[in-house]
């Protein structure tokens, strides 16, 4: 279900859409306006049920990437809105990233971010309120990148005391960590839960030397 908004929307407004469980999305990068998405099947990642795939956890025990959080928020945004093969059309315009940088400066928003000699090569950005964190978008300029951001943010979730991962639809790349899909009203259920928890996304207790992959996957505990 698609409603169209008549309102000039704000950080705040944004967070109360959430709480409500919509999200906001345009049709393309030049589509002015914005919709309210309120899918009858929502995708979700039982924080509980995280599987890392064997040979992704080899990638992290290789140090492949250094991992970090929160130091490039608008890139991030910026490069999940860039076109791709795969995704020619983009559904982040210019007033939809204007949002999310406000939600990001009042402490609502937040990025996980993978780089190599350098650069920024993947990552994922998302929303978080009470204990449920809603994610947006993710983009890989190098093999794994965007998968080995996911794993690190499920291991924050899980450690902080979040109860739901929100990632709106179904695809077959979350289905390999354990997504699933689940009926409107039963993920009303799980939001109005989450929403009464309180919750951190501070860093993970790593041991000297930064987020070790041990460390992350032995906070999920399951590899397959």
């Amino acid at each position: 279900m698609v409603r169209r908004h008549p309102l000039k929307l704000s950080p705040e407004l944004l967070l109360r859409g959430y709480a409500a469980g919509i999200f906001p999305m345009a049709e393309d990068a030049d589509d002015p306006s914005i919709h309210w998405v309120d899918p009858d099947q929502r995708g979700i990642l039982p924080l509980d049920g995280v599987h890392v795939p064997r040979s992704l956890a080899k990638v992290m025990r290789r140090g492949t990437f250094d991992v970090r959080t929160d130091t490039a928020f608008a890139e991030v945004v910026d490069a999940c809105a860039e076109p791709t093969p795969d995704r020619p059309l983009t559904w982040i315009n210019g007033e939809i990233r204007d949002l999310y940088l406000g939600l990001f400066s009042i402490g609502h928003a937040h990025s996980v971010e993978c780089w190599a000699d350098g650069n920024l090569v993947g990552g994922l950005y998302g929303v978080r309120l009470g204990g449920a964190f809603f994610g947006e978008s993710m983009f890989s300029r190098r093999t794994d990148a965007s998968k080995v951001a996911l794993v690190h943010l499920c291991a924050r979730l899980r450690t902080g005391g979040f109860t739901l991962l929100d990632t709106q639809f179904l695809t077959s790349h979350l289905q390999r960590f354990g997504a699933i899909e689940i009926e409107r009203a039963d993920y009303r259920e799980r939001l109005a839960d989450a929403l009464t928890r309180e919750a951190t996304f501070d860093p993970l207790d790593y041991p000297a030397g930064g987020a070790t992959a041990e460390s992350v996957l032995q906070s999920l505990s399951q590899t397959s």
